[in-house]
């Protein structure tokens, strides 16, 4: 099978009733788990702590998820240690066999995918359909991997010299980190595994506080899936008692991240620093956020723009590196698309994420809600508050989705990322000064144009400088295969996951060249 015939998993469509009965079922199982407790997982042990990490339901936050136990700075330390001591025992494990136990994991996705969409749901605060999109990439993400694993595992030819054998293989790096983010608990937590592991490398993962109960659940998935546990560990633990330690160890040998711009800079800024018994130059695979731009233009289908508008800024509660948190608009469409767009906005649902009706559900947490409550304020006095930005009654932490609009290019709220319902709107003179707009930022990841103009297109291609861009489409939604998805600038290292090259940030090359008697 060619990389170009992998196909994504289907959605499930909830606008059935027997779909709809299914999802309604696996909630109702799933919260008959809530408050359960969770060990640390090193190799075949388990620790109990007895200090406890309690994750929430952000619709309501009385309500206790998960315990998870939490893992002391001894305990870090063994876990590294396992991984390193294991290496060697699973990089020696055929690509056949691991690329297979990643099949097996997706078909294991597959069965039990309301389950997960349910967990995510409540753990992570996502409505149904944004629940479903990311544990089918997270299926995507296994089965792509695996076809990845096995194509690199028979590459191409090197030019042969008189005399010679000359080859080039790629092998595993080591014991490495992953450190998923909570606003893709599954999908981005799942890729980043799946591809360390397939490439021969063994992990130590360590949630997101807010979303370790998916994290643990994916771990029952790689154990029934044959994946050994020497080759992952789990550590519920914070940065600064763990995360700091598992970076800095002289056995790591790679550190995958997925947050935000602050962790990544200063992980990157550990994992530079040589320590005692470390031989090798550590890799940071990072992807850090993004304060993404969609471009209308006056040629544009606006309905469509202020559609595609609309799902990438308020999809997820604005909770996505990948989310529109900037519209810059011609100005000789400026008024029109903002009144379409301020009166589609007004009728967004928002509520608990349980219950269908609701297009938006909560933000993650108490500190995320204060903080885009202050961006709003800010915002308030750097353009006008168009609708919304208040928090709405209930018990969860519910927000009103926001447009600011009229803003300067240097106002905060077009520049720093607020990563919730927040949109700023800015008009621009033409389409070079739209261009220039959406370039003033220090983030380089999504971003999109709505023109019917073909050299426009054109010269978006050229001069839209993101690490995706789309066009006459939402600026969300990458899909494994199609969307390799990685950004510039202060948006990471432009890995681009999902995409045919990324496990080479995984593996290292090895030439050999071999004189023929």
């Amino acid at each position: 099978m060619r990389l170009c015939d992998f196909r994504n998993e289907p959605y499930t469509d909830f606008s059935l009733s027997g779909s709809a009965e299914k999802m309604r079922a696996a909630l109702s199982a799933v919260r008959a788990e809530f408050g359960k407790e969770y060990d640390i997982r090193i190799g075949q042990a388990r620790h109990r702590t007895g200090a406890i990490l309690e994750s929430i339901n952000p619709s309501r936050p009385s309500e206790v998820v998960g315990r998870h136990h939490k893992a002391t700075p001894e305990l870090a330390r063994q876990a590294i240690d396992a991984a390193s001591g294991f290496f060697p025992q699973w990089a020696a494990v055929p690509v056949s066999e691991r690329a297979a136990m990643l099949r097996r994991a997706a078909a294991i996705l597959r069965r039990r995918k309301m389950e997960f969409d349910a967990w995510l749901v409540y753990e992570a605060g996502k409505p149904w359909p944004e629940a479903e999109a990311d544990v089918s990439e997270a299926i995507d993400f296994c089965e792509y991997y695996a076809l990845l694993a096995e194509r690199m595992a028979d590459p191409e030819p090197l030019v042969q010299l008189p005399g010679e054998r000359d080859e080039l293989r790629y092998i595993p790096l080591g014991a490495g980190v992953i450190v998923p983010p909570w606003n893709f608990p599954m999908a981005i937590l799942t890729g980043m595994t799946t591809a360390a592991l397939v490439s021969g490398n063994t992990v130590v993962i360590k949630p997101s506080s807010d979303t370790p109960t998916i994290a643990a659940k994916f771990a029952e998935v790689l154990e029934e899936a044959g994946v050994p546990p020497g080759a992952f560990t789990l550590l519920v633990g914070s940065g600064a008692e763990v995360g700091d330690i598992l970076v800095q160890h002289p056995r790591t040998r790679f550190i995958s991240f997925t947050g935000s711009r602050e962790v990544g800079l200063r992980i990157n800024e550990l994992a530079s620093r040589v320590v005692p018994g470390q031989i090798w130059i550590k890799r940071v695979i990072a992807e850090m956020g993004g304060k993404d731009a969609i471009i209308v233009d006056e040629e544009a289908d606006l309905d469509a723009a202020v559609q595609g508008v609309l799902v990438s800024a308020y999809g997820n509660q604005g909770q996505k590196c990948s989310a529109c948190s900037r519209a810059i608009v011609s100005e000789q469409v400026y008024a029109q698309f903002l009144d379409r767009l301020v009166a589609r906005v007004k009728e967004i649902r928002v509520g608990p994420a349980d219950d269908p009706a609701n297009y938006m559900g909560p933000v993650i947490n108490e500190r995320s809600l204060k903080s885009i409550l202050s961006y709003i304020e800010i915002g308030k006095n750097e353009g006008r508050l168009a609708c919304g930005g208040q928090r709405l009654p209930g018990e969860g932490y519910f927000l009103a989705p926001a447009i600011i609009e009229g803003v300067d290019r240097k106002a905060r709220i077009f520049q720093e990322e607020i990563f919730g319902p927040v949109l700023a709107v800015a008009p621009a003179r033409d389409f070079d000064h739209a261009l220039e707009l959406a370039n003033d930022s220090e983030y380089g990841l999504t971003g999109a144009v709505y023109t019917r103009n073909r050299e426009k297109i054109e010269k978006a291609k050229d001069r839209f400088h993101a690490g995706n861009l789309y066009i006459n489409r939402k600026c969300t939604g990458a899909m494994v295969g199609a969307h390799p998805f990685g950004g510039f600038n202060m948006s990471g290292t432009d890995s681009k996951a999902g995409g045919p090259d990324y496990l080479f940030w995984f593996m290292q090359g090895k030439s050999i060249g071999e004189k023929i008697a």
